[in-house]
């Protein structure tokens, strides 16, 4: 006898929750995605169908194969792989799970999907994302976007997240998370005009220090040098 899985038929698509890069083709003409994992070499849009990314010929996603999309059921899961040090400029996706799927523990396996909304991270230096800068690497014929605030663009290529989603289409809306620090951890306090001022008056006041301490020993070098003469015998 062969196990058959139960059937089941949602009255609607099920949600779940992914993490991925954002790209724009060479041309600038198209947005979409590419995987952190497995099928990191496929770029997809905002609405895609699976392929084996092992080259078979079967339907994704198959039962003896891992191929297919993959999602997790819970937000925080999600967001938890962005914690990693590979993912930190990657953007959370949330996606409606379409057609044939296969239901695991912690999320699906499945044939087609929808981005529905992609949330936007901090910007490496923690400031909230203005804009997806480029992000320095890329797959053949795609460039790889990356949060950035406004300072940190220093003239890169950009796209604003109202350009991303024109571009994307589908209906995809783009959600800026914001640049809070994340639970437990504090951003460190920018340095004002008081502050600055403190800090100066400090550094002023060393190297008086420091120009009298030359001094004191410039002087002893030189009465040392008056009173070391005599007669050879």
């Amino acid at each position: 006898m062969r196990l058959r899985l139960p059937t089941e038929r949602p009255t609607e698509p099920p949600t779940g929750y992914k993490i991925a890069h954002p790209v724009l083709s060479q041309d600038g003409t198209r947005a979409g995605f590419t995987g952190v994992s497995l099928g990191g070499a496929l770029p997809y849009g905002v609405v895609a169908e699976a392929a084996c990314v092992y080259g078979l010929r079967h339907r994704a996603p198959h039962r003896r194969c891992d191929c297919g999309f993959h999602c997790v059921h819970d937000r925080r899961a999600a967001e938890a792989l962005l914690c990693t040090a590979e993912h930190r400029a990657a953007v959370l996706l949330e996606v409606s799970v379409l057609g044939v799927y296969i239901r695991f523990e912690r999320g699906f396996r499945y044939a087609r999907q929808r981005v529905r909304v992609m949330t936007l991270g901090a910007c490496a230096c923690g400031a909230g994302a203005a804009a997806l800068g480029e992000a320095g690497w890329g797959r053949p014929g795609w460039r790889a976007l990356a949060p950035c605030c406004g300072e940190c663009l220093r003239g890169r290529p950009s796209l604003s997240p109202a350009g991303f989603a024109r571009l994307a289409g589908d209906g995809l809306r783009v959600v800026a998370g914001g640049g809070s620090a994340p639970a437990g951890l504090a951003a460190a306090p920018g340095m004002g005009v008081t502050e600055l001022a403190a800090e100066a008056a400090l550094l002023q006041a060393r190297l008086d220090v420091f120009q009298a301490q030359l001094a004191r020993l410039g002087e002893g070098g030189e009465r040392g040098g008056r009173g070391g003469g005599g007669a050879a015998g």
